[in-house]
């Protein structure tokens, strides 16, 4: 098979910017709390530690070699991507035991052909019969298999095989188990309906069904002399909750938001606001009394139009300090803001100030900026060049 090159160009990290306040810098910025990401990391890897199973990290909220330092623990190992760009950025960097968590089709196997013969740990994501073949009829690299997990939709009714489906699953094991070429890794289940659950209580009942699910065709497997290396459920709302026993009887997790969170984490109970990671800093443009209005240079391409009104406030985010202000609209670089209560009082927002916003959903809003600035205590301390594509 022919290999695909990629080569990752990051930007020149220059050292603008550091050691000054994070006021000094153009807006909009993304700033990250670099303590705030550290006790994230720490806890959700404490969780794992408590249950005795892995955390294969979701990196694709920040797509950066520093991120995912603080989310392995510094072991650079067990990582799942969105992208196999992202794949190669970390494979180029010495991580290892990366699973590409993506619904594999026969147009990215050049691509890893190659990831494949540089890890000694690289896996694939299959949900269909016919990419399982595919795989069977193409040469790995010498010595080494195309080691596969399947997908299963437990509930989320977006990629993966029906849980309901067993005899699908079953086959698709075979034939990853009996396959010349194949590596029948494990079972990967994504709780993304843990976002639509309305409470707290909603979303450890998605989590534990999910558990149950995922656990259950593990079991269909076994009996029928299929061994399942591991099984793993995730998604930060499912696995931010206190530590359900029943989850020690996977070998893995995999949450991804956890690491800034998001006004949504909050909305569903997975964190409190002092736990969210990251904000986006804005400055006030422009009043309009006559409207009742002041405009930011904080449009939909800095913050994305995600999330109004599933929130405790009305509009699309909620403002640092600043309760009484929600964001009703954006066009390209300008939002709209107006009170929640009662009128503006502009004196208390002056031209040029500065107000800070805490994203609804962290990982869109990080997808728009080219670097992150990193702080301690309001100052610049390092700035992260998240990588980008597909």
């Amino acid at each position: 098979m022919s290999v695909h090159k990629s080569w990752i160009i990051l930007p020149f990290k220059d050292m603008k910017w550091l050691g000054h306040p994070v006021t000094s810098l153009p807006t909009p910025a993304f700033l990250v709390d670099h303590d705030k990401v550290a006790k994230n990391c720490n806890d959700m890897l404490n969780k794992c530690k408590q249950l005795g199973i892995k955390l294969r990290a979701q990196v694709k909220t920040h797509k950066t070699v520093e991120g995912a330092d603080l989310q392995t623990g510094g072991t650079r190992r067990c990582i799942v991507t969105s992208t196999l760009h992202e794949a190669e950025m970390y494979a180029n960097n010495g991580f290892e035991d990366i699973l590409y968590g993506y619904p594999l089709i026969p147009f990215h196997l050049q691509r890893c052909y190659d990831l494949r013969s540089k890890l000694q740990q690289f896996h694939v994501m299959v949900n269909n019969c016919d990419i399982v073949t595919t795989l069977n009829k193409t040469e790995p690299p010498a010595g080494k298999r195309w080691s596969a997990f399947i997908k299963v939709d437990a509930g989320n009714n977006r990629a993966g095989v029906c849980w309901q489906n067993t005899q699908a699953v079953v086959d698709m094991a075979c034939q990853l188990s009996d396959g010349p070429h194949t590596e029948f890794q494990g079972l990967y289940v994504h709780c993304g309906n843990s976002y639509s659950a309305g409470n707290l209580e909603q979303v450890k009942t998605v989590r534990d069904l999910n558990v149950e699910r995922a656990l259950h065709l593990t079991q269909e497997l076994q009996q029928r002399g299929i061994t399942c290396k591991n099984v793993g459920i995730g998604s930060t709302p499912s696995c931010s909750q206190e530590v359900s026993t029943r989850m020690s009887s996977l070998t893995e997790i995999h949450p991804g938001n956890y690491i800034f969170y998001d006004s949504q984490q909050e909305s569903l109970g997975s964190c409190s606001m002092d736990d969210i990671a990251v904000r986006v800093m804005t400055r006030v443009v422009s009043h309009f009394p006559d409207r009742g209005q002041i405009l930011i240079d904080c449009g939909f391409a800095a913050l994305t139009k995600q999330g109004y009104g599933k929130i405790s406030i009305p509009g699309y985010a909620h403002f640092q300090d600043n309760p009484n202000l929600k964001l009703v609209d954006m066009t390209q670089e300008l939002g709209k803001v107006e009170a929640v209560h009662g009128k503006l009082d502009y004196s208390q927002y002056p031209i040029g100030s500065i107000l800070y916003i805490y994203p609804f959903h962290s990982c869109a809003t990080a997808a728009m900026y080219p670097v992150y600035y990193v702080h301690h205590n309001n100052c610049i301390t390092e700035k992260w060049y998240p990588t980008r594509g597909w």
